[in-house]
């Protein structure tokens, strides 16, 4: 009797503990879970889900609730009033963690938690319209930027052996993609109940991070003396204990590989922003061939998605690459994707050149995290992610403004959006290649 108790008992748990130990295995393969890094990618995981809830929940609000003639003045007030301030606030995120030498976790479980409040003023928000919805949303943004930036300064310190810090990046951004992918149609499917429901969601899921946040190790807030990363060696001198002058690291000091990669990155990011508004208005107004505007602008978007899944799963197979050479290779394929796209303007060459720059970024990213946490001295590395991080928010904004002023003619619109990615690789391309010449500055492995 008791037997049969215990097969009934088993074959009713299984739903539930039969998909979360296939998930803990996937995330703890190849020594993850022995180093820390398969939490980390759970937590990503949990990050991803709760984000994509809101963006569900905002992008009904405050784009396809309104007819297009009015959607484009309402999303460039979202754009000025949201994002433009973060450029002016991110630079603090990084000095204020920089104080937090010992307290990541707690960072990271804040980031989650502050969301999750902000997640509830939005739902409030979202049924009356009140100005709460664009404070609120800047909010969410700012958190999710400071997580972003912790989660890149404690991967070299999860590191499994054998692993290479773009491989250890992709497995993460892996996991927060496929996260993503399943809680997307879950958000759409709350959002049928009214607006407010995906935003409970993110809520609750929001909660779950906070408490998964203190679950990593303790070794992520090992660090002890870290400092501010500067643009330049020489823009600041501190004062050792004989008062002599002692030159503080910045991002210069470490050889030109990490500012060339960052130029490079911010070029496939203002392109990012770019196509997305741009895209998004031209496709409303001119949609593919038989297709509704909605349905032109889910090719376009999935496209995308699938291209950046792609490149992040091409990343999770990279052994010791150089990421100068993925950098340099990535972007010459936008550019040529970019300039077909303007000559030979169609439904499917716009699909393809979505899918083409999801890919590319999402390489590209992963390898100037890597650069960064190769390159980067330890002391000054969470200020430069937070400094890199404001950069590229501040490249996609500008694409995205660039989108939003342009006329909605599809080969000027995307020569414009080849001449950005063109600028930005051929200022940048000598430097990465000289640097991968030269295999990089010497650096130590971080574990």
């Amino acid at each position: 009797m008791r037997g049969a108790v215990r097969s009934v008992g088993r074959a009713l748990h299984f739903p539930l503990t039969g998909p979360a130990r296939g998930i803990r295995k996937a995330t703890h393969a190849h020594g993850a879970g022995e180093s820390g890094l398969g939490k980390l990618i759970e937590l990503h995981g949990v990050n991803g889900a709760g984000d994509v809830m809101i963006t569900v929940a905002l992008a009904s609000t405050v784009f396809f609730s309104v007819p297009t003639d009015e959607a484009r003045g309402r999303v460039a007030l979202y754009l000025g009033i949201t994002m433009a301030p973060f450029t002016l606030l991110a630079p603090v995120i990084g000095p204020l963690l920089d104080r937090l030498p010992h307290g990541r976790r707690a960072a990271m479980a804040g980031a989650m938690l502050a969301r999750a409040f902000l997640a509830l003023i939005l739902a409030g928000a979202v049924s009356t319209g009140s100005i709460e919805l664009y404070p609120a949303a800047l909010g969410v943004l700012v958190a999710s930027k400071a997580y972003g930036v912790v989660r890149s300064a404690v991967v070299p310190r999860l590191l499994p052996p054998r692993f290479s810090l773009v491989k250890a990046n992709s497995r993460v951004t892996l996991g927060g993609l496929l996260a993503t992918g399943v809680a997307a149609p879950v958000g759409a499917g709350l959002q049928t109940l009214g607006p407010r429901w995906p935003l409970y969601g993110a809520f609750v899921i929001f909660v779950v991070g906070t408490f998964l946040s203190f679950t990593l190790p303790p070794k992520v807030d090992s660090a002890k003396g870290e400092d501010t990363a500067l643009l330049a060696a020489d823009e600041e001198h501190l004062h050792g204990p004989h008062l002599k002058p002692v030159k503080r690291p910045g991002l210069r000091t470490v050889g030109p590989a990490v500012t060339h990669a960052l130029g490079a990155n911010a070029s496939l990011r203002c392109l990012s922003g770019f196509l997305i508004f741009f895209l998004a208005f031209l496709l409303r107004e001119h949609p593919m061939s038989g297709q509704s505007a909605a349905v032109s602008l889910g090719i376009v978007a999935v496209s995308a998605g699938v291209g950046n899944a792609c490149g992040t799963a091409v990343g999770a197979w990279l052994r010791s690459r150089a990421p100068e050479v993925i950098i340099v290779t990535v972007v010459a394929c936008v550019l040529g994707a970019a300039i077909t796209a303007a000559i030979f303007f169609s439904a499917a060459v716009v699909a393809c050149l979505a899918a083409v720059a999801g890919f590319a970024q999402a390489l590209a990213k992963l390898s100037l995290d890597a650069l960064i946490q190769r390159d980067v001295p330890e002391l000054v590395r969470t200020s430069a992610f937070a400094r890199s991080e404001t950069l590229l928010q501040v490249s996609w904004v500008f694409g995205g403004a660039v989108g939003i002023v342009l006329p909605l003619n599809g080969a000027l619109g995307l020569s414009i959006g080849a001449t950005i990615v063109a600028v930005g690789w051929l200022g940048t391309v000598r430097g990465l290649i000289a640097s991968a010449r030269h295999g990089g500055p010497a650096h130590t492995r971080v574990t």
